[in-house]
């Protein structure tokens, strides 16, 4: 015991050298101003505190994690750097199974290509799934990506966590009484619910699967439009994983060390963290690994019966069992009080297709009495037949009401499905009647459409019209980008009729056609109009532009006679013949030649 207590005790004095030395590397190369404390905290002008979020919003809802610390020197020492032991941890902890890295690098090429802006490292990932599972149990993973067995958190029951009520009647966790942290990247279930993501392609969202954990932590982390490669940004995505100072400290710790260097393992000969979160409060409690029961913390009963107390004197010597103590109620949440959800508010939900809805659906939670409950999670989830999100590309979205019992969804964005559906709300880990929002998305609209150029079409009978017309799009004063529009040639200003001669398109099979549908502006309003050929008929002709909102436009086409062919030479205008007798055949026999 002396023994496994001075290790302890080692490890962890040179742990907080490593997390200073690291925390104050990353400070300084990344964070300009920021200062660091005895104890290797980071802290900025900026973004010393924690968002202010509830417990139960984060991923993990704030669920223990690993405290082990890498290596103070790089995990690519130099060829002269030290050896032994200390060259071995490093090369040991650099080390990452090699589905587990797979899955890292394939969240990141795909955040790279849906949120590009968000810059995600999959070092970030590598380090939060290092602080959070020890990297799936070093790597225990089968060929898909699922860890071997699973792994789970302790259940957020209050008693030194968080209270997270079943929100998922235990399909994640087994359990149906609380929430637990599930799989390699430990997400808590109603957040899963939203944020899972099929990184393996097998058509699940499977929390235990690496590449969906993987990829569901990369999106969850990119969520809010953050700049990860930006330091108050990735600061504020790691707290929102993990709401703690502590957590945001190993995770950069970690962070910058695989950036300085990596490399793939097997998968199953990872090396295995030590300490947890919850366990170094209590010293010498035996580390738990996430999937057992922890310990039992002061004041919380084991579930078992207590032991017989030692004979009292004077009892003869008989043992006798103290009276059991029930635990105390546990008081009840926030969440336990509400009775109901109200509209708060929510005006008319429409939206052109591609553009963000004004309004934002907005609930409030009440007692029966019709008081305001704070601190209640409402879950607001699109229901039907839309390709619309809320802004980050979310179907699903979690928001805490505020101290007037109000919750705000995320601003809707509309797709390009036109029609309607649905925003319900609901409470989180609670079953009382949500509150529907009917939405509407209509297809793209312009008001107003204006012909590109100042020249008017113009063209010779039997010909073609050199220079293609052109229109553009607006919408109050803005490009009105993909925007329907159908082109016909009328009859005239006031008869909308096709015409059946002059000017024409021609389709796919080279004939005639005089009206056109199915044309689109493009992202800045602008259309170009096939070329267009004229027949025999010459004259003046109106090309109609109509949109979807109702703009019009009348371009006038012309077309100029064609040019007269010249004319046969007439016989009846030919000269007179010649009176010269000089130039006359002689009929004097006289004048015959002689033979």
């Amino acid at each position: 015991m002396a023994a496994h207590i001075g290790r302890r005790l080692r490890k962890g004095a040179a742990t907080t050298a490593v997390a200073a030395a690291a925390v104050a590397a990353l400070s300084a190369s990344q964070a300009p101003g920021a200062t660091v404390d005895d104890q290797g905290r980071q802290s900025t002008g900026d973004a010393t505190s924690a968002p202010d979020t509830a417990a139960d919003d984060s991923a993990t809802g704030n669920s223990p994690y690993y405290t082990d610390l890498p290596p103070l020197n790089s995990p690519n020492p130099s060829p002269s750097a030290g050896s032994g032991d200390a060259g071995d941890q490093r090369a040991g902890e650099a080390g990452i199974p090699a589905t587990v890295l797979d899955a890292y690098k394939q969240a990141e090429a795909t955040l790279r290509e849906k949120k590009p802006g968000c810059n995600l490292p999959w070092q970030l990932l590598a380090a939060i799934g290092k602080v959070e599972s020890g990297q799936a149990r070093g790597g225990r993973v089968t060929a898909d990506g699922t860890t071997v067995t699973p792994i789970l958190g302790p259940q957020l029951d209050g008693n030194g966590f968080a209270l997270i009520r079943d929100t998922d009647n235990g399909a994640y966790d087994g359990n149906r009484m609380y929430d637990q942290a599930v799989g390699p990247m430990q997400f808590i279930p109603s957040t899963w619910d939203w944020a899972g993501r099929d990184g393996n392609g097998d058509g699940r969202k499977d929390p235990n699967n690496i590449y969906d954990a993987a990829l569901a932590a990369g999106h969850y982390l990119c969520r809010f439009d953050w700049d990860l490669s930006q330091q108050g940004d990735l600061r504020k995505a790691i707290l929102s994983y993990n709401n703690s100072t502590d957590y945001l400290n190993t995770v950069l710790s970690w962070l910058e060390f695989y950036r300085r260097g990596t490399h793939e393992i097997p998968d199953g000969t990872g090396a295995l963290p030590v300490d947890r979160s919850d366990d170094t409060a209590r010293p010498g409690v035996t580390p738990s690994a996430p999937g057992t029961t922890p310990p039992a913390r002061p004041g919380k009963p084991s579930g078992s019966r207590p032991s017989p107390s030692p004979a009292a004197p004077g009892n003869g010597g008989s043992p006798s069992t103290p009276p059991v103590t029930p635990p105390p109620a546990t008081p009840p949440t926030p969440t336990d009080t509400v009775h109901h959800l109200e509209d708060a508010g929510t005006g008319t939900l429409t939206a052109m297709a591609g553009h963000t809805f004004a309004e934002r659906v907005s609930t409030r939670a009440e007692t029966e009495a019709g008081k305001a409950v704070a601190k209640v999670r409402i879950r607001f989830t699109l229901v039907g037949d839309t390709d619309t999100t809320f802004t980050g590309g979310e179907t699903v979205a979690t928001v805490t009401t505020d101290a007037s019992g109000v919750a705000v969804a995320p601003a809707l964005q509309a797709g390009e499905r036109t029609g309607a559906f649905a925003v319900q709300a609901a409470v989180v880990g609670r079953s009382v009647k949500g509150v529907p929002y009917r939405a509407t998305v209509t297809a793209r609209a312009a008001d107003a459409l204006a012909l590109a150029g100042e020249k008017e079409p113009t063209c010779v009978a039997g010909g073609e019209f050199a220079e293609p017309v052109q229109v553009k799009a607006t919408y109050r004063g803005e490009a009105a980008g993909k925007v329907a529009v159908t082109a016909t040639l009328v009859t005239s200003a006031d008869d909308p009729a096709e015409n059946d001669k002059g000017p024409y398109f021609k389709d796919a099979d080279g004939k005639a056609v005089r009206s056109l549908t199915g044309l689109r502006t493009d992202a800045d309003g602008q259309l170009t109009l096939p070329k267009l050929y004229a027949d025999d008929t010459a004259g003046t002709f109106l090309l109609r532009l109509t949109t979807t909102g109702g703009a019009t436009l009348d371009v006038k086409l012309t077309v100029e006679p064609a040019a007269a062919p010249s004319p046969d030479p007439d016989p009846s205008t030919d000269p007179a013949p010649s009176t010269d007798p000089s130039t006359e055949p002689s009929t004097d026999p006289s004048e015959t030649p002689a033979a």
